[in-house]
């Protein structure tokens, strides 16, 4: 226990800053069939943390978001317009009073939620944990016909982080996730489990955030998880 701050101390100096993906921060994805270019586009928004800003890649479209657009228009054979919300650092109470506001004016198709990383190392109180999510959910139910949270990332498996820093966080993000599901399962939204192998080919420079190869792989996990949630209802 002596050790923690000090480790977290150090990982905070010396961690390679990357930078947020270049915009533009949203985007049309194409399914490859070309008879359904001319259904109605599906909305997608992804909000969250510095994997929704697309940190580790270049461009967004190699991000979280567009690869997720990419992979959900091809499921659905349909056209997926979408838009990344993110901030790197941002924690689910940041999320709550700067991003969500800016898109409640707006339907979506599917709300993708991902948050955790930055509320397992700043302590976030589980509580407030699970009352942020659950006033996003709730906002979000508003004006959207699915509400998705994708799991809190396994940071026991964050090679990058040093012992026995790791396993405290580790226990930490499984805790915030456990909470996660609960909140998922009582708003009606669907719950994805973390589904990318964290070795080093699926991993930025920084070895935190995931590559283009990485941000690919998670989606098509994501995607495959939502099919066996079923179809959005109306």
């Amino acid at each position: 226990m002596p050790l923690l701050l000090p480790q977290a101390l150090w990982v905070k100096r010396t961690a390679l800053r990357l930078p947020d993906a270049a915009p533009p921060w949203q985007g049309r994805a194409l399914p490859a069939q070309q008879n359904a270019l001319s259904e109605d586009a599906l909305r997608l928004l992804v909000l969250g943390e510095s994997t929704v800003a697309g940190v580790g890649v270049a461009e967004q479209g190699l991000a979280l978001s567009g690869q997720l657009a990419q992979q959900w228009a091809t499921d659905q054979q349909r056209p997926v317009d979408w838009v990344a919300c993110g901030r790197n650092g941002a924690r689910a109470r940041d999320c709550l009073s700067d991003l969500v506001p800016t898109v409640l004016d707006q339907h979506w198709d599917m709300v993708v939620i991902v948050l955790g990383v930055n509320d397992t190392t700043h302590l976030t109180s589980r509580p407030r944990w699970r009352r942020e999510i659950g006033c996003m959910l709730e906002r979000f139910a508003a004006v959207s016909r699915r509400q998705v949270l994708t799991a809190v990332p396994p940071l026991a498996h964050f090679h990058a982080l040093p012992q026995p820093l790791r396993g405290w966080f580790g226990l930490r993000s499984g805790l915030l996730d456990r909470d996660l599901r609960q909140v998922a399962a009582n708003a009606g939204a669907v719950h994805i489990a973390f589904d990318l192998p964290m070795e080093a080919r699926y991993l930025a420079d920084d070895g935190y955030h995931p590559s283009a190869q990485g941000y690919q792989l998670w989606a098509q996990g994501i995607v495959r998880q939502l099919a066996a949630a079923g179809p959005i209802q109306d």
